[in-house]
């Protein structure tokens, strides 16, 4: 009976244990990268514009049609990071809306474009530590059996063991 009880004793300290190394595991929440104004300065190179705004508002105030203002700014290939307060004065000016819109449109377009970029730079320098990984594992797994003082690999790979006998007189390298 005491050894029963001595039996079932050590049944629920294992159990114990087998539920504290269950319950110790914790589920992380993936890291999400945000990307700072700061960096987002950084990424962006500043707007370059070739067709000043005040060249804008002169074309609209000559009569120039919003198309051929539109051409015009493409052509030049100007960039411009218009305010609120600076694209309510254009329209003050007389600068038709289709010229602002096409504006704002240039302005989300470069954007994305730069987001996109920045994600791919990272999916690709995420990717590239995976493969690392992924090669450094296949790697160890490659040599299950290592031991630094016998050699590259098993025993049983050396040509010098005979199965059964024991027989060895390989040593080190």
């Amino acid at each position: 009976m005491d050894r029963q009880a001595g039996f079932s004793g050590w049944l629920v300290v294992l159990l114990a244990l087998l539920m504290t190394a269950c319950a110790g595991t914790q589920v992380r929440e993936p890291e999400i990268q945000r990307i700072s104004a700061e960096e987002l300065e950084k990424l962006l190179p500043p707007p370059v514009a070739a067709v000043s705004l005040e060249e804008i508002v002169a074309l609209s105030k000559q009569g120039v049609s919003a198309d051929e203002i539109i051409k015009k700014i493409q052509d030049s290939k100007s960039e411009y990071a218009l305010t609120a307060s600076q694209t309510l004065d254009l329209a003050k000016q007389g600068v038709p809306a289709a010229v602002l819109d096409n504006i704002q449109r240039a302005h989300d377009q470069r954007l994305r474009e730069s987001f996109a970029e920045e994600l791919n730079k990272r999916e690709q320098a995420r990717v590239k530590e995976q493969e690392k990984l992924k090669k450094e594992l296949m790697w160890r797994r490659s040599y299950p059996l290592y031991d630094p003082f016998w050699g590259p690999g098993p025993y049983w790979r050396h040509p010098y063991y005979w199965p059964g006998s024991g027989f060895y007189y390989r040593f080190g390298w």
